[in-house]
């Protein structure tokens, strides 16, 4: 239909000059269906409103600038058509689309699983509403400028925190230890984790009350149980005031709490008992000395804790003569991350591996990113005609910028949502792998807000270069065909790939040390049997008074081969206390580690005398023997041990027998000194299961012995190679979630990989049809294609051998046993990630090698 509306001059005059002719006959012919032969008119210099907007329409929204008057309503049709053009170039290019969005949503799968830990582990007892001023009191003990610090401190200690320094603190609190106790009501019976505690700690660390009142537990006959344990008691009735039975202990029900989540300081503790119940050995210590318990205080609005740690530090030091000891406050905020201590003063703890995964997320998101851009870049020759025909109808650069960034938008919004879905299905595994039970928090706004957020940025920076980059192009050689990369252009590309394998090399060989580091460990002698050995905590009276009954029914049963007890799991001995003997230095201060045991604890368990002998009920004095491992000897100095008087607590003890360091604590430390005696408190049960039946069997058959013994309590039991495996726990997982991380590196990086070679493969259709017409043969065509991505492969093995040697040597100080570092590991990540490189790029340059040269030859 004609209209009576001309064009202006100087649009014409802007075709005429400016434009590529092709595109201008193109415009011409559209223009003259609506207006006619007025198109070719030349004297008209306005154009009215209606012109104008048939203009826009015509010329698509978003390709010229927005005209005065109507630019809220064209920048609106332009954004929308920003993302019209973004979703067709996605369909148009199907396969580059599909490697963009999974490798970025592989790479915010990553991202999302890294930071649901690091939020758990940042979080980490803030279930607590008084936080931020809770803290727990610990000891240091110095010697020669070296200073051990640690959380068990003296009973006393607590009293002079109330009393003198009252202004200080307003609540405080003693904590005994974690226990298993036994708690029963009526036929119920059911094991659980409790802790003797002071009236301060429920309001302390307010607890959520669902029955009963914070302030009950005054009553020294009273207890709180957890809402798990209660329903376990009494179903869905309310327990308060209602009679259980703990030990020898009847006590009365005076609250139900909220169970307390895994990532608070006390999570699994079901039972509170009032620290003054006359069954609590713990509250009759004076002994300063006698460090048996935890001490937590509630700091003051205006405390200062720098400040207040300074006014009590020498609390301890007029009580104690043997020793130096101070104390000191540590926030409980800062007490899961910066846990380690190095001569008394913070240094690190679980934040580095906060750090650790962290950078390692953000790394394994920016492979994602650099994949996005590579590929955007690779693809710009075949969108340079694109970009030239926009500027040349007016598009502004900021305009073209847009439109690229909005195609990554799509992008990333596509691989978000692919990857809230990934995240979601592996978040199960990941919870087994780290050990967590973190959950997506789809209800929380705060976690859009911030997703949303972190999608923006992912896409703003993977979609920047090649924005910049594309919106660059000079139109007129791109629209004559003459646009020509430059000598450098393929830089920044190889630069990119660099980045990614030096980063995935990299995690490979951090991966494989991380496991070397574990098996170097796990290799270490023991110096005792673990296998067949488990452990049962005497925690009833029917336990303790059958005691030698139980021992004499298992071994005649054929289920178990020998039984003894002991004060301490052969897996962990965990106290500490001092030592005197001839000729030492009053100044020295060393703490061993004292273990009670049976006379049949050696023989159970499988250690090794060296020199001297074991225990035995032949000789009756053994009660006033004591044993050293190799550790202990080495420390007194003593060249003939056997015969030699030491003194432990003001008592003699005559060195009877050396045995064989055994791995106690970390296996990551050097061993720890420990002596043993032949008396004293005894509560856990080695068993040393029979080798000829199976462990189901030996199992099956204690079970109705321990019954018959023990009719307050289940049968319940630990493996001392299960407990032991534990030790490794930490290291196991970051191994596990390092190489998982790696294997996504690879892959990602290997994604990229595959798109830029199947683009070069492309690029040079033609160059290969012609090469084998003129007989070039597969194997070159495949050597041509692959040599260049080897060659950068070859550089980033470069980079990150030095780079890995580096960040590795500096993890593995933090072991005093420790692996060494060897050549064989940087030369298997460097040649698996050239197999690999190899394998990617191969499949596209062999499938570009063996096409028909004759279809090669007619690729325009």
């Amino acid at each position: 239909m004609q209209t009576n509306v001309t064009p202006p001059q100087g649009f014409l005059r802007f075709f005429r000059w400016f434009c590529h002719p092709k595109l201008k006959q193109y415009i011409e012919g559209d223009l003259m269906e609506l207006y006619g032969e007025s198109v070719k008119v030349s004297g008209i210099q306005n154009a009215n409103w209606r012109f104008r907007l048939e203009v826009i329409r015509l010329l698509r929204p978003g390709i010229i600038r927005p005209i005065r008057g109507f630019s809220a309503t064209n920048n609106i049709i332009m954004y929308s058509s920003y993302f019209k053009i973004a979703w067709r170039n996605l369909l148009k290019n199907k396969v580059y689309s599909s490697i963009n969005i999974t490798g970025l949503a592989a790479g915010l799968t990553v991202a999302i699983l890294i930071g649901l830990w690091i939020s758990d582990e940042l979080s980490f007892d803030s279930y607590f509403k008084n936080h931020e001023r809770l803290a727990e009191v610990m000891i240091k003990q110095t010697h020669e400028g070296i200073t051990y610090t640690g959380v068990s401190v003296a009973p006393p200690v607590a009293d002079p925190l109330r009393t003198q320094f009252a202004a200080d603190f307003t609540a405080v609190s003693l904590v005994s230890f974690s226990n298993d106790f036994v708690i029963a009501n009526s036929d119920i019976k059911i094991s659980g984790k409790g802790i003797w505690v002071q009236k301060d700690f429920p309001k302390m660390f307010t607890l959520e009350m669902i029955h009963g009142n914070q302030d009950a537990l005054k009553d020294p006959s009273t207890i709180f149980i957890s809402e798990s344990m209660a329903q376990s008691l009494f179903g869905d009735s309310n327990p308060v005031n209602k009679a259980v039975h703990i030990d020898k202990i009847d006590m009365i029900v005076g609250g139900v709490f909220v169970d307390l989540p895994g990532n608070t300081t006390f999570a699994g503790t079901s039972l509170l008992l009032s620290w003054d119940n006359p069954e609590n050995g713990l509250n009759r210590v004076t002994d300063w000395s006698n460090h048996s318990c935890q001490l937590f205080v509630q700091l003051g609005d205006n405390a200062v804790v720098a400040e207040v740690s300074e006014k009590i530090k020498a609390l301890p030091t007029l009580h104690i003569a043997a020793w130096k000891e101070e104390i000191m406050i540590h926030p409980l905020d800062q007490l899961h991350l910066y846990g380690k201590f190095t001569n008394g003063k913070v240094d690190g703890g679980r934040i580095q591996f906060v750090w650790l995964f962290g950078i390692i997320g953000g790394f394994v998101l920016l492979l994602a990113c650099i994949n996005f851009m590579n590929l955007s870049t690779a693809r710009s020759e075949k969108r340079a005609k694109e970009v030239g025909i926009r500027k040349s109808i007016g598009s502004m650069r900021g305009q073209l910028i847009g439109q690229f960034l909005s195609e990554s938008m799509v992008m990333v919004g596509f691989g978000f949502a692919m990857a809230l879905v990934l995240a979601q299905l592996s978040l199960p595994f990941f919870n087994l792998m780290a050990d967590k039970k973190t959950t997506i928090p789809w209800t929380e706004p705060t976690f859009w807000l911030l997703s949303f957020g972190f999608v923006f940025f992912t896409g703003v920076v993977s979609g920047s270069y090649p924005a910049f980059y594309l919106s660059a192009f000079r139109p007129i050689q791109a629209l004559k065909g003459t646009f020509k990369t430059g000598r450098f252009a393929l830089l920044p590309r190889k630069i990119l790939v660099v980045i990614q394998f030096t980063v995935s090399i990299t995690l490979i060989v951090g991966t494989i040390i991380v496991f070397r580091q574990i098996q170097y460990a796990k290799s270490r002698l023991p110096g005792y049997t673990r296998e067949g050995l488990i452990t049962v905590k005497m925690n009833t009276p029917g336990l303790r008074d059958h005691y030698e009954a139980l021992r004499n029914d298992l071994i005649q049963s054929g289920a178990a081969e020998n039984v003894s007890r002991t004060s301490q799991s052969p897996s962990n001995f965990n106290n500490n206390n001092g030592l005197d003997w001839k000729g030492k230095d009053p100044g020295l201060v060393v703490f061993f580690r004292n273990v009670n045991v049976t006379p049949e604890f050696g023989q159970t368990i499988g250690w090794t005398i060296k020199d001297g002998r074991d225990f035995s009920e032949e000789f009756r004095g053994d009660s006033a023997s004591i044993i050293l491992n190799e550790s202990a000897l080495k420390i007194t100095g003593l060249k003939n041990p056997l015969g030699e008087v030491v003194t432990f607590h003001e008592n003699p003890y005559t060195i009877v027998g050396i045995v064989k360091d055994m791995v106690t604590q970390s296996p990551y430390e050097p061993m720890a000194p420990s002596i043993f005696f032949a008396h004293g408190w005894r509560n856990i049960m080695v068993i040393k299961l029979n080798p000829a039946l199976s462990v189901q069997e030996s199992l099956a058959n204690m079970t109705p012995i321990f019954a018959k013994h023990n009719a307050e309590g289940p049968f319940e039991f630990s493996f001392v190679d299960e407990a032991y495996a534990r030790k490794f726990a930490n290291e196991e997982r970051v191994g596990n979630l390092a190489a998982i991380f790696a294997i996504l590196a690879i892959l990602i990086s290997c994604l990229g990989l595959f798109g830029l070679s199947s683009f070069v493969a492309e690029q040079r259709t033609k160059e290969i049809g012609i090469r084998k017409v003129l007989g070039a043969s597969v194997a070159s065509l495949w050597q041509m294609l692959s040599k260049d991505f080897l060659l950068l492969i070859l550089i980033s093995c470069a980079i990150s051998v030095p780079l890995s040697l580096l960040l590795m040597g500096d993890w593995l100080e933090q072991y005093q046993y420790r692996t060494t570092i060897t050549w064989p590991i940087f030369a298997v990540a460097s040649l698996g990630a050239l197999i690999i490189t190899l394998l990617t790029v191969s499949f596209q340059a062999i499938k570009a090698a063996v096409a028909n040269p004759v279809n090669s030859l007619k690729t325009e």
